[in-house]
């Protein structure tokens, strides 16, 4: 049976509509002395998707900080900086150049020395379209980074319409991310088995299709709560992929007011994995149906 690992999409959410504050941590008022979110959070889930890295390169002093303050079993899926799959919109743009290559591996050194490097997520557009050159493309970033365990996201119908696509991930043992999101007529079509690499990963980004491209607030993409009816089929494909790989990982991106952590608390109970630490009381209060699930802890109490 693989090894399962179950995350958000990134961590430290204190700003706009959709903060964790108040939720999952505390208000910046009411926190304790020393308090860290990246600590609280490793303390309940073993693993979280890192989404800063596709804002700007990563940078070793900060992932040292990071294996430092998580517990020895945690892991990191590092999401590649935009260059590497968004050109048109990179803070550095410009031709990608060995200089981009070994900054990027360099900022990932810390976690992998620690043991604590999971995937590198390589997340495309949905322009991202399958043609000579884009497979070409592919195919050099796989060999770049073939020291790594990588996740390719194609989120365009073109890669899912060929069986070439898969052959090509296989060749490089790279993981298809299988991705659970609104389901447009240029949308990939999967069916969350995922291919032959030992891994799987699997996100799930939410369904709010009314706001998927029209919303006043990026943040407002991501505002949904799955409800267990709909998680059930999702936890049923996982067992079944458990029994082919040898790691497993799951991230809810549905970021919104904390609704990916009560969807990632409500995934670890039916997959059976382990529910370490008490949630805190206004988390259970804003998601009832964790009440059941999870013991709280009050605010006071949060360390």
């Amino acid at each position: 049976m693989a090894t399962l690992r179950i995350g958000t999409s990134g961590w430290n959410y204190p700003t706009g509509k959709g903060t964790w504050n108040g939720i999952f941590y505390p208000h910046p008022e009411d926190r304790q002395r020393g308090f860290d979110e990246l600590s609280f959070y490793a303390e309940r889930f073993n693993a979280v998707e890192v989404n800063s890295t596709f804002y700007g390169q990563p940078r070793a002093n900060v992932t040292l900080g990071w294996a430092k303050r998580t517990p020895p079993d945690f892991e990191f899926a590092v999401k590649m900086f935009q260059k590497f799959t968004h050109p048109a919109m990179s803070v550095d743009p410009g031709p990608i150049t060995q200089a981009d290559v070994d900054a990027f591996k360099g900022g990932l050194d810390p976690l992998a020395a620690a043991g604590k490097l999971g995937p590198v997520l390589v997340q495309f557009p949905s322009s991202f379209q399958r043609s000579p050159e884009a497979v070409a493309y592919l195919e050099w970033l796989m060999q770049t980074f073939a020291d790594y365990a990588l996740a390719i996201e194609l989120r365009h119908r073109t890669w899912s319409d060929t069986a070439e696509t898969m052959q090509i991930l296989d060749a490089h043992q790279a993981a298809w991310v299988q991705i659970d999101e609104p389901k447009f007529s240029s949308s990939i079509r999967q069916d969350l088995v995922g291919g032959g690499a030992e891994i799987y990963y699997l996100r799930l980004h939410g369904r709010n299709a009314a706001q998927w491209w029209d919303h006043a607030e990026s943040e407002d993409r991501y505002n949904y709560l799955y409800a267990k009816e709909e998680l059930a089929p999702i936890a049923g494909a996982v067992r079944d992929v458990r029994a082919m790989v040898k790691k497993a990982y799951l991230f809810l991106n549905n970021h919104f007011s904390a609704q990916s952590v009560a969807n990632a608390v409500t995934l670890k109970k039916m997959l059976d994995e382990p529910l370490t630490r008490r949630m805190p009381e206004e988390l259970v209060e804003r998601f009832p149906d964790l009440a059941g699930i999870v013991p709280t802890l009050p605010r006071a109490r949060l360390l």
